[in-house]
């Protein structure tokens, strides 16, 4: 049996205090989760983690050049802000933050894989080498699990069910020379494709794959990055409606609860946050994220807990 509560690995130092100008609310997305979980009486349902340590620069040149990151962490545009981000020092500290999250809940989930870990983070899965793309200011992905790697030997995979198809593993394949080790090939983002009932059939088959993988010891810890931005009503058009995206997370959650028993222990399991865009009404995001931990705790974690989003209709 998984612990009942998510070990959580967030710090309102994640957290960019200042403007909302930006069209991603990713900056703030951390605080405005936790603060609606509170809202909704689902906070107790998180253990939180808040002293760990930030990333220093010299960790980001794992995946990236050096001229990026110093540029970045500099303020020197265009670079500094080629994610579509305004920059700002406090920002430049969030990432470090952001980033050492996702690191720190794969190691705890590896060293206590009865506890299920949550990265309350997102700004990852578009980034470049050399700069910045489309929200997302550093490779967090392939900096964590590059770093794991190293230090363990365990390889990951991550099931990435943003709206938007995260590029940032595959297109540093050439630049960091043992992420095909720390992320093998074909599952650096498991991503599906199509729309509707041929998006669920394919998330199936994809985690049929998976699962061969996984038992064959190819595969050590999985993250899950279930972006509400793949939501039909998301600003940016997602892939399902509201009852499809439900299935996803139970689909995803029940194929660990199964594979559990096949491997008869827990493997090492990550939660994130990704993508999700709504102007008119942002709790329609929140309470997406929350409905998806809320099937993890009820399938995983032993809980028994109501939560139905309210969404507003598109």
């Amino acid at each position: 049996m998984r612990k009942p509560q998510l070990s959580t690995f967030y710090t309102e130092k994640m957290v960019l205090k200042e403007g909302e100008k930006n069209f991603s609310k990713s900056p703030q997305k951390p605080k405005w989760l936790l603060d609606f979980l509170e809202k909704n009486e689902l906070l107790k349902y998180l253990e939180i983690y808040q002293n760990f340590e930030p990333f220093i620069k010299e960790e980001f040149y794992i995946a990236h050049t050096q001229n990026y990151v110093d540029r970045f962490f500099e303020g020197k545009k265009p670079l500094a802000e080629s994610n579509n981000l305004e920059w700002s020092p406090q920002f430049a500290e969030t990432v470090q933050y952001t980033n050492a999250s996702l690191y720190e809940a794969i190691k705890f989930a590896l060293k206590n894989p009865e506890s299920i870990c949550f990265s309350p983070v997102s700004g990852f899965h578009h980034a470049q080498p050399m700069y910045g793309m489309g929200y997302c200011t550093f490779s967090g992905q392939v900096i964590a699990s590059v770093k794991i790697f190293r230090e363990t030997g365990m390889r990951g995979a991550y099931i990435d069910l943003d709206g938007h198809f995260g590029n940032s593993i595959e297109d540093s394949r050439s630049f960091v020379e043992d992420l095909n080790e720390a992320i093998p090939k074909g599952f650096g983002n498991i991503n599906p494709s199509g729309s509707h009932e041929r998006y669920i059939d394919n998330f199936k088959r994809e985690l049929n794959i998976l699962e061969t993988a996984i038992l064959e010891n190819q595969i050590n810890y999985l993250v899950f990055c279930h972006g509400a931005d793949s939501h039909e009503d998301d600003d940016t058009k997602g892939q399902c409606n509201t009852k499809e995206w439900i299935m996803c997370a139970e689909i995803f959650y029940n194929f660990v609860k199964k594979l559990d028993e096949k491997l008869k222990k827990p493997i090492p399991l990550v939660l994130c946050l990704f993508g999700g865009y709504r102007k008119d009404d942002y709790d329609s995001v929140l309470g997406l994220h929350a409905k998806d931990l809320v099937i993890c705790l009820n399938t995983l974690c032993g809980q028994e807990i109501r939560f139905e989003p309210i969404l507003m209709p598109k």
